[in-house]
């Protein structure tokens, strides 16, 4: 779409309505009116999708997005490489590392150390996964889950492969693919925003940017609505003392008036966007306090999540709201948990992070099955890079650390459309290189949107004078291989 183009649609569109005496009040009234009669007969009234979308028929009509913030070591989860014991302290080989950059935390060691994995592995499933000790709860459902070990990036840093794997680019200020895919799919719900995003308290851990869920240059009311850890989970929510849903309604009437002079001088979309934002929040007063009311669910539900789950603030809980999200009609859900940026004391600190996150992720597949919502909602699961398998500092028998590895790491995807246990793509002896079926993130990007009716070579959007896209402007392709 040209924004260019669309603000002069947007000013003819004026012109005439004001020319044949019909103002924005009575076209507000409209849409109202519309609204009603297209929420009771079940679709997409306040926020639909852009003309002739979904490009195919779809497979997912929501997406969770699981992002375990700082990089999970795959070697440490789910790349089980029993032959790296022989290797225990020895350099890694120079025909690994093949000249490859490594950060400025490791190009002054004297030595890279080799690292094996503490933990035990064992096969588990139908399929016969490997899978790390430390995760006995996902464990248990691999035969669910598509697993891609050779999945890499271009970025070495965090906030540079943070924005990478959630917009496309290293390059801040392009939209996340939540809001890609609210403004092309639009919202099956009036009430909650088409795109949420919860960052649930973990120990320490790198910064969250909001250009990680940031609209870019979309509109902004594409940008995802970040609901708080603790206290209320969106600020301001409440009306002050002394102020009524009906004072509330006559401050949001006098203000969309307000609102509608400026755009008929100006003509900025983006002050329709911003009443429609208003409008959002309005209702959000009653939809949000029973999205977070977990009153009604069941024990055996709540068991799924683990003891957490009835804490606000916990992976937990936000795997929880995910499903209650989804239920409702949120399009697209991102949970993002920090700390597992593992640069020493790695065994004690990945331990406590699988111990918030493992259960929960694996009772988010069982709970969205049992209700039959993984038909139709795409979980995924990954982090920015890989750790690397020399040791950063000093290797002990009982510690290690190590680095970051944007070469190759482990995500999983499960859910509508994707094979279930199944694995795509190996690496070397020393999860170091790829030496089968490369993946690269804008690809795994590629898949999602064809998973969601989305061509992703035709989804663009005009900004600077280019064609725009969120996969990039390189050739990617959809992984075939992973859909069912």
């Amino acid at each position: 779409m040209d924004p260019i183009l669309d603000l002069l649609r947007r000013q003819t569109r004026r012109h005439f309505l004001g020319e044949s005496g019909l103002g924005l009040g009575g076209v507000a009234l409209a849409g109202l009116l519309g609204r009603t009669s297209a929420s009771a007969a079940g679709g997409p009234a306040v926020h639909p999708a852009l003309p002739g979308f979904p490009h195919h028929a779809a497979k997912a009509k929501h997406i969770i997005y699981l992002h375990m913030n700082g990089a999970p070591s795959q070697l440490d989860l789910w790349d089980y490489k029993p032959q790296l014991q022989a290797h225990y302290d020895k350099d890694l080989p120079d025909s690994i590392r093949k000249g490859q950059r490594i950060t400025t935390m490791t190009s002054g060691q004297a030595r890279f150390p080799v690292a094996p994995s503490l933990f035990k592995f064992a096969q588990h499933g139908q399929c016969s996964r490997w899978v790390s000790e430390l995760l006995p709860y996902t464990a248990q459902v691999v035969d669910e889950l598509s697993v891609i070990k050779s999945v890499s990036t271009s970025a070495i840093n965090h906030d540079p492969a943070c924005t990478f794997v959630m917009t496309g680019s290293e390059i801040p200020g392009k939209p996340s693919i939540g809001s890609w895919l609210s403004y092309g799919l639009g919202s099956a719900n009036d009430d909650l925003p088409s795109f949420v995003v919860l960052t649930p308290r973990s120990a320490g851990g790198q910064a969250l940017f909001t250009r990680m869920w940031s609209s870019g240059f979309l509109p902004t009311r594409h940008s995802g609505v970040a609901l708080r850890a603790g206290g209320d989970p969106v600020l301001y929510i409440q009306n002050p003392p002394g102020v009524d849903a009906a004072d509330r309604r006559a401050m949001l009437d006098a203000l969309e008036k307000l609102n509608a002079a400026n755009h008929r001088i100006l003509g900025d979309p983006e002050t329709l966007a911003r009443t429609t934002q208003y409008e959002m929040a309005f209702r959000m007063q009653s939809s949000v306090p029973d999205l977070v009311d977990l009153a009604k669910e069941t024990p055996a539900t709540l068991e799924l999540y683990g003891p957490e789950a009835k804490e606000p603030g916990t992976f937990a809980h936000s795997a929880l709201l995910a499903r209650r999200m989804v239920e409702r009609g949120v399009r697209a859900v991102q949970i993002l948990h920090r700390g597992w940026d593992q640069h020493n004391n790695l065994p004690k600190d990945i331990a406590r992070q699988c111990q918030q996150t493992d259960r929960a992720c694996a009772g988010l597949i069982l709970d969205l099955k049992s209700r039959g919502l993984l038909e139709d909602t795409l979980v995924i699961w990954g982090g920015e890079f890989g750790r690397t398998v020399y040791s950063q500092g000093t290797l002990t028998q009982t510690n290690y650390g190590r680095d970051h590895h944007p070469r190759c790491f482990t995500m999983w995807m499960a859910g509508a459309g994707i094979k279930g246990g199944f694995s795509f793509g190996e690496t070397d002896d020393f999860s170091y290189n790829v030496i089968q079926d490369p993946v690269h993130l804008n690809e795994i990007n590629a898949t999602v949107l064809h998973l969601m009716g989305i061509d992703h070579t035709r989804f663009t959007y005009k900004f600077q004078g280019l064609d725009q896209r969120l996969t990039g402007v390189e050739e990617r392709r959809v992984i075939k291989e992973l859909l069912a």
